[in-house]
């Protein structure tokens, strides 16, 4: 089985709505704190109020006191509260015996959207086709910062996110993968200078952002910062988490956006879109897969990594398998599916950047 979910809705596991909106509740009287509560859940503070105030419209009485700094639970919350705690104990429980019952090796993969978007579908295609018998997949969107905070609360094994010098890498063990480009992008109705241009002839032109802690703003804020202007320099900023909402903004000439090329691809190729490089600006970035420092894999696990590599046509780190002999390029095949070298898509390479 392979379940998919995008954006930051989910802790480790399927939930059905109501059980969503009960651990919604059972956060927020843990911390105190719409804020963090939305930071536990990786969703968005928003999100965590409009599921607060659906849950009070249904059950007709305030759930939580909200006089203090500090938000506790109202008598009624309380109740409501305890028998939350019941219910997620209880479909726990239900969980883990059904997955024992499955006999199926449960896989919880988190990556950037970029990634996601870009790789994951030749990536998925290859290993599902070999493991859909033994694994059960699950994998979700998470900008790097979320992905850091999900791996180090074990809500998913493995993952793969751009590196920022900004995240703090003491507790996972990073392995290499290819990394990609960073460019702005327009719609060449917009008549920007192409492909060398400057900042100073994009702070007009209203600018597409990621929300903060993604790796692309990061990158952006800094790249900014070392040309001597910031993010408030740009006449408009509009902040849009959606990637997809973002490209298709650019392809009919709204405004701009810092994206990676492995997206853009197709809309480049089609002209689109027009690339900008910026003189003083890092186009580059890295990009790895991240586990657990000391985390071992095997079995499925072992073969989606295996796919993984394979898909980039480079070498499975040795200390991935310390038990296992690498070949040149990929790895022998993983007994426990049979993913063989060479069968995951290949990457393109980003086109080369025009000579100024």
């Amino acid at each position: 089985m392979l379940l998919i979910t995008s954006g930051y809705e989910a802790d480790g596991r399927a939930k059905s709505l109501e059980s969503l909106y009960l651990k919604t509740l059972v956060e927020v009287v843990k911390t105190g704190s719409l804020s963090r509560a939305a930071e536990s859940l990786h969703v968005t503070q928003p999100a965590v109020s409009k599921r607060i105030k659906f849950m009070e419209e249904q059950y007709g009485c305030d759930l939580l006191d909200r006089s203090g700094q500090r938000l506790r639970p109202t008598a009624a919350g309380r109740l409501v509260y305890e028998k939350a705690t019941t219910v997620l104990e209880i479909e726990a429980e239900l969980v883990s015996g059904l997955h024992l019952l499955s006999g199926k090796t449960r896989i919880a993969f988190s990556c950037t959207p970029s990634f996601g978007i870009a790789h994951l579908p030749a990536i998925l295609k290859d290993f599902m086709l070999a493991c859909a018998d033994t694994a059960d997949l699950k994998f979700m969107f998470n900008s790097p910062d979320l992905i850091l905070q999900g791996l180090a609360k074990g809500q998913f094994d493995l993952a793969v996110m751009e590196l920022c010098e900004c995240f703090d890498l003491s507790a996972v063990d990073t392995f290499p993968l290819p990394g990609d480009e960073m460019v702005f992008v327009s719609s060449p109705r917009l008549g920007i200078a192409s492909p060398d241009t400057t900042v100073e002839a994009l702070l007009d032109t209203p600018l597409f952002a990621r929300h903060e802690g993604c790796c692309s703003r990061v990158l952006l804020e800094d790249n900014l910062k070392a040309v001597g202007h910031e993010l408030r320099d740009f006449q408009k900023v509009i902040v849009l988490d959606d990637l997809h909402l973002v490209v298709q903004a650019v392809v009919e000439g709204e405004g701009i956006a810092f994206l990676s090329r492995d997206v853009l691809g197709d809309h480049l190729a089609a002209g689109r879109l027009t690339a900008h490089y910026v003189p003083g600006f890092r186009h580059g970035r890295q990009r790895a897969l991240v586990l657990n420092r000391g985390g071992s894999l095997d079995g499925p696990s072992a073969s989606f990594v295996t796919a993984l590599f394979t898909h980039f046509d480079v070498r499975v780190p040795s200390a991935l398998f310390p038990d296992r002999r690498a070949t040149a390029t990929a790895p022998a095949i993983i007994p426990a599916c049979g993913i063989k070298p060479g069968r995951a898509a290949r990457r393109k390479a980003p086109a080369a950047r025009p000579a100024g």
